[in-house]
């Protein structure tokens, strides 16, 4: 189903929330659905479009089989998340943007390859708190070209024990991010961890990569392809 006008299945495509607290007596909506919304029993429907720049990409439903009041406060948390979603897409096709406009075999220049550890750290975050599967595979999928890009501008890794080594995802979420300077206590807030699971996190990746400092291990990490 799409965001359509009236939850009722117009063709007319909305930017705005629409809701209803007794959608069986309604006035307000076209009643295409009826077979499906009151075939479940449900009498109070909520449903907010996912905006990315001006345009609809989706749309987000909640229900209730019993008659409440809706608005305000009341739908705040599903506002929040259609806009986490709205963000996430917006992000996304940011990403996959600069991945298409770069030159194959282009050389990276310092700005720009701090941009794509930058994008790649701010994608790591976002897949860490993502739970749909389907968006948590495209997003896997847009860090390993993130990482492609980048392949070309590492050194070669040398043969040993950091070609043999695998990072934890949360690990390389916490590397990522230490990659761009970021305390524990920002990576913490980043990623919705406490600071002392960053340092833990932090010290295993080190451990690892056999590495007595964050730096080196960012160094190993990259050299290794696990890092852009």
């Amino acid at each position: 189903m799409r965001p359509e006008r009236g939850l009722g299945g117009r063709a007319m495509i909305e930017l705005r929330p629409r809701m209803t607290s007794d959608y069986r007596t309604s006035q307000q909506i076209t009643h295409d659905y009826d077979v499906f919304v009151l075939g479940e029993g449900l009498r109070t429907l909520l449903a907010l479009p996912i905006v990315v720049e001006g345009r609809p990409r989706g749309v987000l439903y909640a229900g209730s089989w019993e008659q409440a009041q809706v608005g305000g406060v009341t739908t705040a948390p599903a506002m929040g998340v259609a806009q986490r979603i709205a963000d996430e897409l917006r992000i996304r096709d940011e990403v996959e943007r600069r991945l298409r406009e770069a030159p194959p075999g282009q050389v990276l220049d310092g700005p720009r390859r701090e941009d794509l550890r930058e994008s790649f750290a701010e994608l790591r975050s976002i897949a860490a708190v993502v739970t749909d599967t389907a968006l948590r595979s495209r997003l896997a999928a847009v860090e390993q070209r993130l990482l492609g890009l980048s392949a070309t501008q590492q050194a070669p890794t040398t043969t040993g024990a950091i070609g043999t080594v695998r990072l934890s995802p949360r690990e390389t979420d916490v590397l990522a991010c230490a990659a761009l300077g970021s305390t524990n206590a920002e990576i913490a807030a980043q990623l919705g961890l406490r600071e002392g699971t960053v340092k833990a996190y932090l010290s295993t990746a080190m451990s690892k990569l056999d590495a007595s400092t964050r730096h080196a291990a960012v160094a190993r990490a990259r050299r290794a392809g696990l890092l852009p």
